[in-house]
């Protein structure tokens, strides 16, 4: 059996929203037990960030002012987005904009550990669906910096997981909005 075969995502938890004008932030905070340093890799890396995030890169996100490419994976057309790294303050703070969302991550030393927060906006639509599939995200990371890999799992291939189903459900009443049926091949299954 793999570890992905294995794997179940916890409960909904972690994660807040905020309301700015008519843009809306999506807050997950994820407690790891593995140095800054780390983290930093997996979140700069290109090689790491294959492992595990929702999107391939094609150079390092460690340097402000790198210019890469960000491909969506698993995206019917592929969606390529140019960014430009605003901040890199290793091993604390990156910055930089994936499809035209904000993406902040801030990592802080936790006994050993790091307290990874993202702050990302969001279409208000997909605030549960987003929270959900990072949940997935950091689970992936977490087993992938602990040595036991499951897999990248994002995008459509999430969607179908059970565990990405009920998470989306679990965030929405957390968050108290009606939970999106999507994918719509979901509820049949």
């Amino acid at each position: 059996m793999t570890y992905l075969e294995q794997y179940t995502p916890g409960p909904a938890r972690g994660a807040q929203i905020r309301k700015d004008g008519e843009k809306w932030t999506l807050i997950l905070v994820r407690e790891l037990r593995h140095s800054p340093e780390k983290v930093w890799q997996a979140l700069t890396d290109p090689a790491h960030l294959r492992e595990w995030a929702p999107f391939d890169v094609d150079g390092s996100l460690g340097t402000v002012g790198a210019t890469v490419k960000l491909t969506t994976v698993g995206a019917p057309t592929p969606r390529i987005t140019e960014t430009t790294v605003t901040r890199a303050d290793a091993p604390n703070v990156l910055e930089y904009k994936w499809g035209g969302f904000d993406m902040r991550w801030e990592l802080e030393d936790s006994g050993g550990g790091t307290r990874l927060t993202l702050w990302t906006n969001i279409g208000h639509r997909f605030i549960s669906m987003g929270a959900a599939g990072w949940h997935i995200c950091f689970d992936v990371l977490d087993h992938l910096l602990s040595g036991t890999p499951i897999g990248r799992l994002v995008g459509p291939e999430a969607m179908k997981f059970g565990g990405w189903q009920r998470l989306n459900a679990e965030y929405a009443k957390q968050f108290g909005i009606e939970a999106p049926n999507w994918p719509p091949q979901a509820a049949k299954e």
